[in-house]
């Protein structure tokens, strides 16, 4: 046998191998067999790289550490899922769904403790990578992908297919890694889904490799012709691994019964979970039944309760917010909840301090909602001193001394200095969080810092760090790489959408959802800046308290004379919607499906969109035409059933020419 047909045996017999072992943990080879063969497919690659296939198990670990993650926007937006945390929810949920189509099963699914991933595979090969991110921009982590062994590089068909999963730590990991760690000084990780984390962020995929991360993959994009427990056996025929403990459900019974097994089972698991996933099995019906802004209404997580944690309060602080908002905050004796120490826990505001009699001195238990954030929610009145007094709120703002208000109607206390330290700090952090400019390499502590050293006073400011090279460079933990960091995310950020700035500016009342809402109607901050009050509130769900805040916002000059600066340095003010024109695909619905040989599918998309086409991932009766090209798979099959129009890459591209 030559070289070429021995590299090719060798890669297909330890693929088998691998596959058996990390997937179905089954070992039909011992190591040290596996580790002569794998030596040999070395040295066999290294003799004679130019046949050295992409899909080789010696391609797992990348040649070069990464300076930093690349970003990538997903063609379809990587959703939430909906947190529940009792039954009555659950049945809710199941009557919700039974009123569009009371023939509808749900499949459950365990809930892993870890992080999402993307993973797209062009004719069967591994191409990119990437994390969920805000769920419209992830960063590609291809090499880390690679890098863990359950997760195919090459699948046993040659289709062209994204596919969504969880990667995870499993439990013996985590206890193999702490016990290294501790034996080296290092500060231990303190539960899988941080350590899962952490390592999958890390720029050398050698370390992805060594520390054992584990992965399930539950979802396709597109394939809607497929129920949900059809998309896993498809996974799984693909070579995915799939959990099999799911179960498919027909009733609100069967469902209970599964959450309260899993319940008393989850701790005999050799990875992480934290709750249940219930998804309306019918894939047809998912458009039917819809979606909010962050997650489909065909999907829940019942979340397992959260453990809790019996400690002291020593004090209460407050916090101060962009807005003003005035949060009391306890602090207690640390106490170990779902993972990690917690000594801080949010009050919310003074009537909720007040119903619950908190008082400083008391013994409090604390909890995690939703297994993230702590809270205070319960005190062992039996244990309170005689001495101790009712809580009483502050009346001036802790930072800038001004005196606090509450609003009637309303349960929070305001600082309404706007020259407040606090509130001006806070406002400059969320402009430049994930879900507004995403400003990504100038995190809560950076901003802090250059608040402090004054190059950081107001938003514009922001876009005028440039001319501050020096200084930053000269700055402490910085230096010329990072400024490089700052800068390029700055800049990246002048292009995003003005839904992203309106949110940004952190006007009351206008969140994410709603500052969409308000550029779809008014595409420009000057159309925006002239909007009547009457005009506002003629929007389906803008009320008048938001209309009013959204005036108030653009009556006060300070505001217009900061947007014009804004506007000068570069920043976008116009709503980018994509017209429809009168082109060739004018108002027709195209899916791409197959290989393109003359562009890429990305290319293809803009092409469309910009003759006035709308392109989707999944035929339905809606799609008006399909792109087919080699290797084309269930669409294409779909499309040909629904009597839908099919044409090929040439035909295509005599169309896009006339």
């Amino acid at each position: 046998m030559d070289a070429k047909e021995r590299i090719k045996t060798l890669t297909e017999l330890l693929s088998k191998y691998a596959y058996e072992y990390y997937t179905n943990d089954n070992s039909l080879v011992s190591d040290y067999e596996y580790d002569n063969l794998y030596r040999e497919l070395l040295d066999l690659e290294k003799q004679y790289p130019q046949y050295a296939l992409a899909e080789s198990p010696t391609k797992r670990v990348a040649a070069e550490v990464l300076d930093r993650f690349e970003k990538i926007t997903h063609e379809v937006k990587m959703m939430s899922i909906d947190d529940v945390f009792n039954m009555g929810e659950v049945e809710k949920f199941v009557e919700d769904v039974h009123k569009i189509n009371d023939k509808i099963t749900f499949n459950c699914e365990l809930k892993i403790d870890g992080l999402s991933v993307s993973c797209v595979y062009e004719n069967g090969l591994l191409k990119v990578a990437s994390t969920r991110g805000n769920g419209t921009i992830g960063e590609i982590i291809t090499n880390n992908a690679k890098a863990i062994n359950s997760i195919p590089l090459k699948l046993r068909e040659p289709v062209s297919i994204e596919v969504r999963g969880e990667i995870f730590m499993p439990k013996k990991s985590l206890e193999k890694i702490n016990e290294e760690r501790k034996m080296n000084n290092l500060p231990l990780f303190q539960n899988c889904r941080n350590a899962a984390s952490g390592t999958i962020k890390s720029l050398d995929s050698k370390v992805v490799l060594e520390r054992g991360l584990d992965s399930f993959m539950y979802q396709v994009i597109g394939h809607d012709d497929k129920k949900q427990d059809e998309v896993l056996s498809y996974l799984t025929d693909l070579g995915f691994k799939v959990n099999k403990n799911g179960k498919k459900c027909s009733t609100l019974k069967e469902i209970e019964e599964y959450i309260e097994y899993w319940k008393e089972h989850k701790d005999e698991l050799l990875y992480p979970i934290d709750g249940i996933v219930i998804k309306v099995n019918e894939r047809e019906e998912y458009d039917k039944i819809g979606y909010t802004v962050k997650c489909p209404k065909w999907c829940i997580a019942y979340k397992y309760p959260a453990e809790v944690g019996t400690t002291v309060l020593r004090n209460i602080s407050f916090q101060v917010g962009r807005t003003g908002t005035i949060t009391p905050v306890a602090e207690f004796d640390k106490v170990f909840i779902s993972g990690t120490d917690v000594s801080r826990a949010t009050l919310h505001n003074e009537d909720y301090i007040r119903f619950r009699d908190i008082r400083i001195g008391d013994t409090i238990k604390v909890r995690k909602s939703g297994e993230i954030i702590p809270e205070v929610f319960e005190v062992d009145l039996s244990k309170r001193k005689e001495d101790s007094e009712p809580f009483k709120m502050i009346e001036n703002c802790p930072i800038c001394g001004s005196k606090l208000v509450r609003k009637k109607d309303e349960a929070d206390y305001y600082c309404l200095n706007e020259e407040c330290t606090a509130r001006k700090v806070n406002a400059l952090i969320h402009f430049a969080s994930k879900g507004a400019m995403n400003i990504e390499s100038l995190g809560e502590s950076l901003i802090q810092r250059f608040y402090d050293l004054k190059l950081i006073q107001s938003i514009p400011d922001i876009y005028r760090l440039v001319s501050y090279r020096q200084e930053l460079v000269s700055l402490s933990k910085l230096g010329e790489k990072s400024v490089e960091n700052i800068y390029s995310s700055i800049d990246v950020s002048k292009s995003m959408n003005l839904d992203k700035l309106l949110f940004g500016l952190g006007i009351k009342n206008v969140g994410a959802k709603v500052a969409t809402l308000l550029c779809e109607n008014f595409p420009s901050i000057e159309a925006l800046k002239q909007a009547s009050f009457e005009e506002l509130v003629s929007i389906p769900e803008i009320g008048e308290i938001i209309a009013r805040s959204v005036r108030d916002y653009f009556d006060n000059e300070k505001n217009i004379i900061m947007l014009k600066e804004l506007e000068e340095l570069g920043v976008n003010m116009v709503y980018k919607k994509r017209d429809i024109v009168s082109g060739i695909f004018a108002h027709k619905v195209v899916v791409l499906t197959g290989t393109l040989e003359s562009m890429t599918r990305d290319e293809a998309k803009n092409i469309i969109e910009s003759l006035g086409g709308v392109t989707t991932n999944s035929v339905s009766k809606k799609t008006d035409l399909v792109i087919a090209g080699p290797g084309a798979g269930s669409k294409l099959a779909k499309a040909e059933a629904l009597n839908i129009k099919v044409i090929d890459e040439k035909e295509f591209l005599s169309m896009i020419q006339k």
